[in-house]
């Protein structure tokens, strides 16, 4: 999928920004724009990324799995074992890679989960650029670990006491800082939202990861899969799955599957499903799906994964919805622990309580599909994080 000039698919995204931040973006979209294509810039972003971070990343025949469950083979993009734990490494190192030539001494990010904030400081320590992080006061008590992660690698982490203290007012925040500091300062944006060129931005820097699948699953199965399924925040890790595939010739016969967090259900008002429960509206610099009340104000979303745990969506996501071209389904908090169980007793994996939403999909549906289907289930993140998150939820479901 292509946007237009002004950074559009279809009705979503564009540049919704206040004049004073019009010279840092269009900076970054003329920077980006001739880097992108320079041979250069590639070729040192593709060492960065085999040398420093460790890819390709396996993709992996998940056998106990697929057998316990039946049904379709079941294949699992590792990107947990990429140096950092998760897939952000993808994107944070492209753009400090990109700070460094606009000639920017320091980077700024949000962080919900902790794990684009632990790839921006990794980055920000390889490249010498001096590091802020900005991440909801909830989040860090949910965290901890990767909050301690990144004070190690040098970065400085802020945190937000504002609104709901989680993600969303984490973007608020570091958006607020880089308008008094774009002069020095790069905001590394962690997924495929906010002003254009961010959403294509961060997509082509994650689609090592579908580029990568369609590889591996050639030479282990001689086809392409009959199901991509990730989970969806923001978007990133999906659209880096899925963007790949989108412009092969037979795309239309491959099920693209979204997860989003309905946390405790759809029916509650404690979910973070923006695409199932939103509607379109303008937050962080993009037309898009939005969670909203009646009169228009953004409503907080809630999931027991932090990262997911945001009340909008990318706008590309929200184009390929129209489109129908993706479809997205939900998991509750009950479901995501289910697969974060299930996945660890199976394969002895511990996915990140995001990536577990993913595996739920193939937990309900697996069993019903033909034996010799293909599912790939894009595993983003580890789940050594979300270690205290876990035990206290299956605690509290025990008592």
């Amino acid at each position: 999928m292509k946007c237009d000039k002004n950074g559009y698919f279809g009705e979503f995204g564009g540049q919704y920004i206040p004049e004073v931040l019009k010279p840092a973006i269009d900076e970054i979209k003329e920077a980006y724009s001739e880097l992108k294509n320079d041979e250069d810039f590639q070729n040192e972003l593709s060492y960065y990324l085999k040398h420093y971070a460790g890819r390709e990343t396996p993709l992996y025949y998940a056998k106990n799995l697929s057998e316990k469950l039946g049904g379709a083979k079941i294949y699992l993009k590792r990107e947990d074992l990429l140096h950092g734990g998760a897939h952000k490494t993808n994107n944070t190192i492209g753009q400090a890679l990109l700070a460094k030539k606009m000639g920017k001494t320091r980077i700024i990010a949000e962080t919900g989960a902790g794990q684009h904030g632990v790839g921006t400081s990794m980055a920000g320590a390889l490249f010498g650029l001096e590091t802020e992080i900005f991440m909801g006061s909830i989040d860090i008590a949910r965290q901890q670990p990767n909050v301690e992660r990144m004070k190690l690698l040098g970065a400085k982490v802020n945190p937000v006491n504002t609104g709901s203290k989680v993600l969303k007012d984490a973007v608020n925040e570091a958006m607020r800082n880089w308008t008094a500091t774009f002069e020095n300062t790069h905001y590394l944006l962690g997924t495929v939202m906010g002003p254009h060129p961010f959403p294509t931005m961060v997509r082509d820097f994650q689609s090592v990861i579908g580029k990568e699948v369609k590889k591996q699953i050639m030479e282990q199965e001689g086809r392409f899969p009959d199901h991509l399924v990730a989970c969806i925040g923001g978007g990133s890790n999906a659209m880096g799955l899925f963007y790949p595939f989108l412009g092969e010739k037979d795309c239309s016969k491959i099920n693209m599957v979204g997860i989003e967090a309905a946390g405790k259900g759809l029916d509650t008002q404690e979910h973070g499903a923006s695409i199932s429960k939103g509607r379109k509206g303008i937050l962080h610099g993009m037309l898009s799906y939005f969670l909203q009340d009646e009169d228009g104000q953004i409503e907080e979303a809630y999931s027991i994964s932090a990262g997911l745990d945001y009340p909008g969506i990318g706008p590309e996501h929200a184009y390929l919805h129209n489109l129908g071209r993706v479809e997205y389904d939900s998991a509750t908090d009950k479901q995501a622990l289910n697969a974060f169980m299930e996945l660890t007793r199976t394969e002895g994996i511990i996915p990140a309580l995001e990536s577990s939403h993913a595996i739920s999909y193939a937990i309900e549906n697996a069993g019903n599909m033909a034996k010799d289907d293909i599912m790939v289930i894009n595993l983003s993140g580890r789940g050594d994080k979300d270690l205290n998150t876990v035990i206290n939820a299956v605690n509290k479901m025990e008592n």
